[in-house]
């Protein structure tokens, strides 16, 4: 695992032993980053299953002002900041040691809006409904914030996303990468007459 662009690029990161985590391949990563394209100067990115913060730090490396990782498995705390820390990207950001969802509502009574949000958690769990579920209540993005997904084809997003419009999805082999906008909190609602 690397950083693909920007000041850190070729950096090599630290990854977990053993099967307990399961980072973003370069490939999917790259994907990533070229659909989102150069719209990271100065965002505020939120890292949520931040795992070994493969993505979180990428953003980093392309110019984001601060990411918030969200991560609770102590060895992942452990590599997130030694990656970080080999990096060299302190004071840029902070790291929440706490289960997803309970972050979550901690951010919203903090008054934190991200522009950007990375949503990696593990494959077939029933995480993404109730992560999103979670986000449509704990209102942390504006208008116009992008949610990335990575999730498994095995997985599909729920039906029904009221917050949230699916621009674009890629597949790649057994990952999907679902990218959605947010709502414009001000878009008119279409009444029956």
């Amino acid at each position: 695992m690397r950083i693909i662009s920007g000041t850190s690029r070729g950096r090599r990161l630290a990854t977990p032993r053993g099967y307990a985590l399961r980072p973003t391949s370069d490939r999917v990563k790259e994907s990533i980053f070229n659909i989102l394209g150069r719209e990271l100067e100065g965002r505020t990115v939120l890292d949520l299953f931040a795992g070994t913060g493969n993505l979180g730090i990428e953003a980093l490396s392309r110019g984001a002002g601060k990411v918030v990782f969200v991560e609770k498995g102590r060895e992942a705390l452990r590599i997130i900041q030694g990656n970080l820390h080999q990096c060299g990207f302190e004071g840029q950001y902070e790291i929440v040691p706490k289960e997803v969802n309970r972050a979550i509502g901690i951010l919203e009574r903090r008054g934190a809006t991200f522009d950007l949000i990375f949503m990696d958690p593990p494959y077939e769990k029933g995480l993404i409904q109730r992560t999103l579920a979670k986000l449509n209540l704990c209102r942390i993005y504006h208008g116009g914030s992008v949610l990335v997904i990575e999730h498994s084809r095995r997985e599909p997003l729920p039906e029904k996303m009221e917050e949230w419009d699916l621009t674009h999805q890629r597949r790649m082999g057994d990952t999907l990468i679902s990218f959605l906008q947010a709502v414009e909190e001000n878009r008119e609602v279409r009444q029956d007459e």
